[in-house]
């Protein structure tokens, strides 16, 4: 996996450094609480998409997954905690 997109979470803290460190190149963060963001595209060069489900709006999160699943991209769900971040990325590149 080299790059992530991580949509949801008003500040990611150290989580990008800590996804940095599990091999993910690019993180690109999307904080999802906007109703625009909706329209907004899935990047092309996204190879993993990581929805944070504790701080979305839930029409960007049923749009997102349509948009990944059309692209062809897998999408995880996971609360904002490293805990179950990190158990989401493992079940992936296991």
């Amino acid at each position: 996996m080299k790059s992530l997109l991580i949509i949801g979470g008003d500040h990611l803290g150290k989580i990008t450094q800590k996804l940095e460190g599990e091999g993910f190149k690019e993180v690109i963060h999307i904080n999802g609480r906007k109703t625009q963001m909706v329209r907004k595209g899935i990047p092309s060069h996204v190879d993993l998409i990581l929805v944070l489900t504790d701080f979305i709006n839930h029409n960007l999160s049923g749009a997102i997954k349509r948009k990944a699943q059309e692209k062809g991209i897998p999408i995880r769900f996971s609360k904002r905690s490293w805990s179950a971040i990190y158990e989401e990325i493992q079940n992936i590149t296991a």
